[in-house]
Protein backbone atom coordinates (compact mmCIF):
# COMPACT_ATOMS: atom_id res chain seq x y z
CA UNK A 1 0.00 0.00 0.00
CA UNK A 2 3.01 2.05 0.62
CA UNK A 3 3.68 3.02 -3.23
CA UNK A 4 0.27 3.90 -3.59
CA UNK A 5 0.29 6.62 -0.40
CA UNK A 6 2.97 8.31 -2.30
CA UNK A 7 1.71 8.15 -5.82
CA UNK A 8 -1.68 10.19 -4.38
CA UNK A 9 0.54 12.38 -2.26
CA UNK A 10 2.85 13.36 -5.32
CA UNK A 11 2.51 17.06 -6.44
CA UNK A 12 2.28 15.66 -10.50
CA UNK A 13 -0.63 13.54 -9.07
CA UNK A 14 -4.09 14.75 -11.06
CA UNK A 15 -5.67 14.22 -7.81
CA UNK A 16 -3.63 14.65 -4.88
CA UNK A 17 -5.07 13.29 -1.96
CA UNK A 18 -3.03 14.37 1.37
CA UNK A 19 -1.02 10.93 3.55
CA UNK A 20 -3.58 11.52 6.40
CA UNK A 21 -6.66 10.85 4.05
CA UNK A 22 -5.64 7.83 2.33
CA UNK A 23 -3.82 6.48 5.13
CA UNK A 24 -7.44 6.63 7.03
CA UNK A 25 -8.80 5.13 3.83
CA UNK A 26 -6.69 1.95 3.46
CA UNK A 27 -7.10 1.96 7.42
CA UNK A 28 -2.85 2.18 7.92
CA UNK A 29 -0.95 3.74 10.30
CA UNK A 30 1.09 7.14 9.38
CA UNK A 31 4.35 6.44 11.50
CA UNK A 32 5.32 3.16 9.54
CA UNK A 33 4.44 4.44 6.21
CA UNK A 34 6.78 7.72 7.19
CA UNK A 35 9.78 4.62 8.20
CA UNK A 36 9.48 2.79 5.20
CA UNK A 37 9.33 6.42 2.63
CA UNK A 38 12.90 6.92 4.15
CA UNK A 39 14.15 3.80 3.83
CA UNK A 40 11.80 1.80 0.90
CA UNK A 41 13.85 -1.05 1.05
CA UNK A 42 15.73 -2.54 3.84
CA UNK A 43 18.82 -4.19 4.05
CA UNK A 44 16.59 -7.53 5.16
CA UNK A 45 14.41 -7.28 1.99
CA UNK A 46 17.63 -6.98 -0.79
CA UNK A 47 19.40 -9.74 0.84
CA UNK A 48 16.49 -11.91 0.73
CA UNK A 49 16.29 -10.28 -3.26
CA UNK A 50 19.47 -11.60 -3.84
CA UNK A 51 18.89 -14.96 -2.59
CA UNK A 52 15.96 -15.61 -4.29
CA UNK A 53 17.85 -14.06 -7.37
CA UNK A 54 20.57 -16.92 -7.12
CA UNK A 55 17.90 -19.92 -6.42
CA UNK A 56 15.55 -18.15 -9.52
CA UNK A 57 18.73 -18.78 -11.67
CA UNK A 58 20.04 -21.92 -10.77
CA UNK A 59 15.84 -23.24 -11.12
CA UNK A 60 16.15 -22.07 -14.44
CA UNK A 61 18.90 -23.88 -15.49
CA UNK A 62 17.70 -26.90 -14.23
CA UNK A 63 14.35 -26.96 -13.80
CA UNK A 64 13.81 -30.87 -11.99
CA UNK A 65 16.31 -29.96 -9.00
CA UNK A 66 14.44 -29.32 -5.72
CA UNK A 67 15.23 -26.80 -3.27
CA UNK A 68 17.98 -28.64 -1.30
CA UNK A 69 19.69 -28.86 -4.71
CA UNK A 70 19.12 -25.20 -5.43
CA UNK A 71 20.97 -24.00 -2.10
CA UNK A 72 24.00 -25.81 -3.47
CA UNK A 73 24.18 -23.87 -6.47
CA UNK A 74 23.19 -20.58 -4.41
CA UNK A 75 26.04 -21.40 -2.77
CA UNK A 76 28.35 -21.41 -5.18
CA UNK A 77 26.78 -18.37 -6.38
CA UNK A 78 28.16 -16.32 -3.76
CA UNK A 79 24.73 -16.43 -1.54
CA UNK A 80 24.71 -19.09 0.95
CA UNK A 81 21.56 -19.36 3.00
CA UNK A 82 19.91 -22.22 5.14
CA UNK A 83 17.89 -25.22 3.94
CA UNK A 84 15.12 -23.75 5.56
CA UNK A 85 15.33 -20.15 3.93
CA UNK A 86 15.67 -21.72 0.23
CA UNK A 87 12.39 -23.73 1.67
CA UNK A 88 10.57 -20.39 2.67
CA UNK A 89 11.53 -18.57 -1.21
CA UNK A 90 11.05 -21.64 -3.34
CA UNK A 91 7.47 -22.01 -1.43
CA UNK A 92 6.46 -18.60 -1.98
CA UNK A 93 7.20 -18.27 -5.33
CA UNK A 94 6.19 -21.71 -6.48
CA UNK A 95 9.49 -23.45 -7.49
CA UNK A 96 9.06 -26.80 -7.66
CA UNK A 97 11.16 -29.82 -9.06
CA UNK A 98 9.67 -30.46 -12.00
CA UNK A 99 9.15 -34.18 -11.33
CA UNK A 100 9.75 -34.11 -8.06
CA UNK A 101 6.33 -32.17 -6.92
CA UNK A 102 2.80 -33.48 -7.66
CA UNK A 103 0.87 -31.10 -8.98
CA UNK A 104 -3.22 -30.81 -10.66
CA UNK A 105 -2.73 -30.74 -14.29
CA UNK A 106 -2.97 -26.52 -15.10
CA UNK A 107 -3.59 -27.00 -19.19
CA UNK A 108 -0.52 -26.15 -19.73
CA UNK A 109 1.69 -27.32 -22.61
CA UNK A 110 5.43 -27.73 -22.66
CA UNK A 111 7.07 -24.89 -23.66
CA UNK A 112 8.90 -24.08 -26.75
CA UNK A 113 12.02 -25.34 -28.19
CA UNK A 114 15.11 -22.94 -27.80
CA UNK A 115 16.34 -24.31 -31.38
CA UNK A 116 14.14 -25.24 -34.51
CA UNK A 117 14.33 -28.92 -35.75
CA UNK A 118 17.17 -28.57 -38.58
CA UNK A 119 16.97 -32.53 -38.95
CA UNK A 120 13.24 -32.87 -39.82
CA UNK A 121 11.90 -33.85 -43.24
CA UNK A 122 8.63 -34.42 -44.99
CA UNK A 123 8.75 -36.88 -47.33
CA UNK A 124 5.80 -37.15 -50.40
CA UNK A 125 3.14 -38.50 -48.08
CA UNK A 126 3.27 -35.32 -45.75
CA UNK A 127 5.15 -37.64 -43.03
CA UNK A 128 7.61 -36.15 -40.98
CA UNK A 129 10.54 -37.25 -40.45
CA UNK A 130 14.02 -37.38 -39.31
CA UNK A 131 17.59 -38.10 -41.29
CA UNK A 132 21.19 -38.12 -39.83
CA UNK A 133 23.36 -37.26 -42.52
CA UNK A 134 26.43 -35.82 -42.70
CA UNK A 135 28.80 -35.52 -45.42
CA UNK A 136 31.85 -34.44 -43.25
CA UNK A 137 33.39 -34.20 -39.71
CA UNK A 138 31.85 -31.85 -37.48
CA UNK A 139 29.05 -31.27 -39.97
CA UNK A 140 26.11 -32.20 -37.47
CA UNK A 141 26.65 -33.93 -34.11
CA UNK A 142 23.92 -35.98 -31.56
CA UNK A 143 24.11 -35.52 -27.74
CA UNK A 144 21.65 -37.32 -25.27
CA UNK A 145 22.02 -38.21 -21.57
CA UNK A 146 21.22 -41.41 -19.92
CA UNK A 147 21.22 -42.52 -16.25
CA UNK A 148 22.06 -45.94 -14.62
CA UNK A 149 21.92 -47.01 -10.89
CA UNK A 150 25.24 -47.67 -8.62
CA UNK A 151 25.35 -49.14 -5.25
CA UNK A 152 26.67 -45.41 -4.09
CA UNK A 153 23.41 -43.98 -6.39
CA UNK A 154 22.50 -42.85 -9.98
CA UNK A 155 25.52 -41.92 -12.72
CA UNK A 156 24.25 -39.75 -15.37
CA UNK A 157 26.13 -39.55 -18.35
CA UNK A 158 26.07 -36.96 -21.57
CA UNK A 159 27.59 -37.91 -24.67
CA UNK A 160 28.47 -36.46 -28.60
CA UNK A 161 28.14 -38.06 -31.03
CA UNK A 162 29.13 -37.06 -34.83
CA UNK A 163 27.26 -38.59 -37.49
CA UNK A 164 29.61 -38.46 -40.48
CA UNK A 165 31.53 -40.93 -38.13
CA UNK A 166 29.63 -42.27 -35.30
CA UNK A 167 32.69 -41.18 -33.09
CA UNK A 168 31.68 -40.14 -29.59
CA UNK A 169 33.90 -36.45 -29.95
CA UNK A 170 32.89 -35.77 -26.39
CA UNK A 171 31.15 -37.17 -23.19
CA UNK A 172 30.84 -35.77 -19.47
CA UNK A 173 29.85 -38.40 -16.54
CA UNK A 174 28.56 -36.90 -13.50
CA UNK A 175 26.64 -37.93 -9.79
CA UNK A 176 24.06 -35.38 -10.94
CA UNK A 177 22.24 -34.22 -13.81
CA UNK A 178 22.80 -30.87 -14.40
CA UNK A 179 22.94 -28.39 -17.27
CA UNK A 180 26.70 -28.71 -16.59
CA UNK A 181 26.48 -31.99 -17.27
CA UNK A 182 25.94 -31.33 -20.94
CA UNK A 183 28.14 -27.92 -20.95
CA UNK A 184 31.54 -30.48 -20.26
CA UNK A 185 30.24 -33.19 -22.77
CA UNK A 186 30.13 -30.15 -25.22
CA UNK A 187 33.07 -28.27 -24.13
CA UNK A 188 35.24 -31.49 -24.25
CA UNK A 189 33.78 -32.54 -28.01
CA UNK A 190 34.77 -28.73 -29.36
CA UNK A 191 38.33 -29.44 -27.59
CA UNK A 192 38.94 -32.71 -28.64
CA UNK A 193 37.99 -31.32 -32.69
CA UNK A 194 40.32 -28.43 -32.21
CA UNK A 195 43.24 -30.47 -30.68
CA UNK A 196 42.65 -32.63 -34.13
CA UNK A 197 42.73 -29.24 -36.27
CA UNK A 198 38.89 -29.64 -37.10
CA UNK A 199 36.33 -26.83 -37.35
CA UNK A 200 33.16 -26.65 -34.91
CA UNK A 201 31.83 -23.70 -36.47
CA UNK A 202 28.32 -23.84 -38.12
CA UNK A 203 27.82 -27.74 -36.51
CA UNK A 204 24.51 -28.59 -35.98
CA UNK A 205 23.75 -30.01 -32.44
CA UNK A 206 20.86 -31.75 -32.46
CA UNK A 207 19.32 -33.06 -29.69
CA UNK A 208 15.96 -33.90 -27.22
CA UNK A 209 14.17 -31.03 -25.69
CA UNK A 210 15.99 -32.04 -22.11
CA UNK A 211 16.06 -29.26 -19.56
CA UNK A 212 19.74 -29.72 -19.72
CA UNK A 213 19.67 -28.77 -23.27
CA UNK A 214 17.21 -25.86 -23.03
CA UNK A 215 19.14 -24.30 -20.40
CA UNK A 216 20.64 -21.21 -20.50
CA UNK A 217 24.09 -22.25 -20.11
CA UNK A 218 23.83 -24.83 -22.45
CA UNK A 219 22.78 -22.66 -24.98
CA UNK A 220 25.22 -20.21 -24.27
CA UNK A 221 27.99 -22.86 -24.91
CA UNK A 222 26.77 -23.28 -28.38
CA UNK A 223 26.47 -19.63 -29.51
CA UNK A 224 29.90 -19.30 -28.00
CA UNK A 225 31.54 -22.02 -30.49
CA UNK A 226 29.55 -20.65 -33.36
CA UNK A 227 27.86 -23.82 -33.64
CA UNK A 228 23.80 -24.14 -34.64
CA UNK A 229 21.11 -25.47 -31.93
CA UNK A 230 18.63 -28.25 -33.37
CA UNK A 231 15.62 -29.79 -30.95
CA UNK A 232 13.65 -32.89 -31.67
CA UNK A 233 9.92 -33.20 -30.57
CA UNK A 234 8.60 -33.89 -26.95
CA UNK A 235 8.09 -37.20 -26.10
CA UNK A 236 9.71 -38.54 -29.64
CA UNK A 237 12.34 -40.87 -29.28
CA UNK A 238 12.64 -40.99 -33.11
CA UNK A 239 13.14 -37.54 -33.46
CA UNK A 240 16.80 -38.44 -31.89
CA UNK A 241 16.57 -42.23 -33.18
CA UNK A 242 20.24 -42.50 -33.81
CA UNK A 243 21.91 -41.05 -30.50
CA UNK A 244 19.21 -43.69 -28.46
CA UNK A 245 21.12 -46.82 -30.64
CA UNK A 246 24.05 -45.86 -29.08
CA UNK A 247 22.73 -45.61 -25.33
CA UNK A 248 21.19 -48.96 -26.17
CA UNK A 249 24.58 -50.52 -27.03
CA UNK A 250 26.15 -49.08 -23.80
CA UNK A 251 23.17 -50.49 -21.86
CA UNK A 252 23.64 -53.90 -22.93
CA UNK A 253 27.53 -53.99 -23.48
CA UNK A 254 27.92 -52.01 -19.94
CA UNK A 255 25.92 -50.64 -18.03
CA UNK A 256 23.27 -53.74 -17.47
CA UNK A 257 26.29 -56.41 -17.56
CA UNK A 258 26.37 -56.66 -13.58
CA UNK A 259 25.77 -54.49 -10.67
CA UNK A 260 28.20 -51.61 -10.06
CA UNK A 261 29.24 -50.74 -6.70
CA UNK A 262 30.42 -47.39 -6.77
CA UNK A 263 30.00 -45.12 -9.61
CA UNK A 264 33.76 -45.04 -9.82
CA UNK A 265 33.87 -48.61 -11.04
CA UNK A 266 30.83 -48.06 -13.71
CA UNK A 267 32.66 -44.30 -14.68
CA UNK A 268 35.73 -46.43 -15.58
CA UNK A 269 34.06 -49.22 -17.41
CA UNK A 270 31.78 -46.82 -19.44
CA UNK A 271 35.47 -44.67 -20.49
CA UNK A 272 37.14 -47.92 -21.23
CA UNK A 273 34.24 -49.57 -23.46
CA UNK A 274 34.15 -46.17 -25.63
CA UNK A 275 37.31 -44.94 -25.85
CA UNK A 276 38.95 -49.05 -26.28
CA UNK A 277 35.92 -51.35 -28.19
CA UNK A 278 33.29 -48.42 -29.14
CA UNK A 279 35.94 -46.49 -30.92
CA UNK A 280 38.92 -48.49 -32.11
CA UNK A 281 37.34 -52.19 -31.89
CA UNK A 282 33.17 -52.69 -33.07
CA UNK A 283 32.95 -52.74 -36.87
CA UNK A 284 29.64 -51.24 -37.96
CA UNK A 285 28.41 -51.85 -41.28
CA UNK A 286 26.93 -48.28 -42.02
CA UNK A 287 30.63 -47.63 -42.49
CA UNK A 288 31.77 -50.23 -44.47
CA UNK A 289 32.87 -52.63 -42.02
CA UNK A 290 35.51 -49.65 -40.52
CA UNK A 291 35.16 -48.58 -36.77
CA UNK A 292 34.77 -44.84 -36.44
CA UNK A 293 38.86 -44.30 -35.74
CA UNK A 294 39.61 -46.18 -38.66
CA UNK A 295 37.05 -44.65 -40.83
CA UNK A 296 38.17 -40.69 -39.76
CA UNK A 297 41.62 -42.01 -40.34
CA UNK A 298 40.77 -43.08 -43.67
CA UNK A 299 38.49 -40.43 -45.15
CA UNK A 300 40.25 -37.48 -43.44
CA UNK A 301 43.25 -38.07 -42.01
CA UNK A 302 44.10 -34.81 -40.71
CA UNK A 303 40.95 -34.66 -38.38
CA UNK A 304 42.19 -37.87 -36.35
CA UNK A 305 45.72 -36.66 -35.94
CA UNK A 306 45.50 -37.50 -32.06
CA UNK A 307 43.30 -40.40 -31.96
Amino acid sequence: MYPLVRELAAKDAPVRVPVAVTCRVLDIARQPYYRWLKCPITDAELRAAYRANALFDAHRDDPEFGYRFLVDEANEAGEPMAERTAWRICSELGWWSSHGKKRGSNGKKPGPPVHDDLCAVIDRHGVTRHEFIANSPNELWLSDITEHWTGEGKLYVCAIKDVYSNRIVGYSIDSRMKSSLAVAALNNAVARRRIEGGDVAGCVVHTDRGSQFRSRKFVHAINRHSMVGSMGRVGAAGDNAAMESFFALLQKNVLNRRAWATREELRIAIVTWIERTYHRRRRQASLGRLTPVEYELIMNPAVIKAA
